[in-house]
């Protein structure tokens, strides 16, 4: 193995919703190792920030505002990269998002508008971005950025995750049909991680700073619940992502990825009792 299997050196990359959380790390792993990025995200600020931010790496970059659930822009935002830059190389479909509710409270506008940010824009993007791939002939990674949601029942985010579960699936399928062309497409899945929208920041730029702090009660559920005892980074999902785009992982395509602090894994495991052993709740200890 040698450090250079890792570098994105002139490559391009493609990251919708990457103005803040997970995407804005995604953005700035792969501009650490190399790449120029364009940044597509609904709120221009961030698209600005971030992009300032990769050019601070001595990394070309695109801000391009966008909402993703417009198909339309999403295709202009890979016609624009390709004009810029020359080419495509890597693809993360990072964009998507939810509102807890139960099911029968949702009407049918609903189910359309978390299907439209969580799957037909990752579908989108993934068909006007590979034919360039496959044109350039030098093969391609895409990530798909899913969620643990997308494997386990999800009570109130019923339709999104449905639609992280077609993710899961669609990739599998994917790796199949663009491997003669040297393209992987692999999923990574988090759980529970600190981002902007985690912290209920939904607009203005991205200041960690100013964001509340846990609760004493928040951490002490973290610990119980999710393995490693606390709440994921966004930049450790743009590590995972930034590996699945390199040569280290030239043999790794469809395939999905926890980075969840070993929620999967615990299954509904949880922290308990004197011994703070680890039950699955009701406690059946004596």
């Amino acid at each position: 193995m040698k450090a250079s299997d890792l570098e994105l050196t002139g490559q391009v990359a493609i990251v919708t919703g990457g103005g803040g959380g997970i995407g804005r790390a995604i953005a700035l792993c792969l501009a650490d190792l190399g790449a120029d990025v364009t940044i597509v995200d609904v709120i221009p600020e961030r698209c600005d920030e971030v992009a300032a931010q990769v050019e601070a790496r001595g990394r070309q970059a695109l801000p391009f505002p966008a909402n993703v659930m417009d198909s339309d822009k999403v295709r202009e935002a890979v016609t624009a990269t390709k004009d810029r830059f020359g080419r495509i190389d890597i693809l993360i479909n990072n964009a998507g998002g939810v509102t807890r509710r139960p099911f029968l409270q949702l009407q049918e506008k609903n189910w359309r508008r978390v299907i439209d940010l969580n799957l037909i824009s990752m579908l989108t993007a993934t068909h006007e971005a590979v034919p360039h791939m496959i044109e350039g002939g030098r093969g391609g990674a895409i990530v798909n950025v899913s969620s643990i949601e997308g494997s386990r029942a999800a009570p109130g985010y019923s339709v999104y995750s449905g639609c992280k579960a077609a993710i899961n699936n669609i990739t599998r399928t994917l790796a199949l049909e663009f491997a003669e062309h040297q393209i992987r497409i692999n999923t990574i899945a988090p759980d529970y991680t600190v981002t902007p929208g985690t912290k209920g920041v939904f607009t203005g730029p991205v200041d960690p700073s100013l964001w509340p702090p846990f609760t004493e009660l928040e951490l002490e559920s973290q610990r119980r619940r999710i393995p490693a005892g606390r709440a994921g980074l966004e930049e450790e999902c743009g590590t995972v992502a930034a590996f699945l785009c390199s040569k280290l992982a030239s043999y790794v395509t469809g395939t999905l990825i926890p980075v969840d602090g070993g929620s999967w894994a615990s299954s509904g495991w949880m922290r308990d009792g004197p011994d703070d052993d680890w039950i699955l709740p009701p406690s059946t200890k004596a």
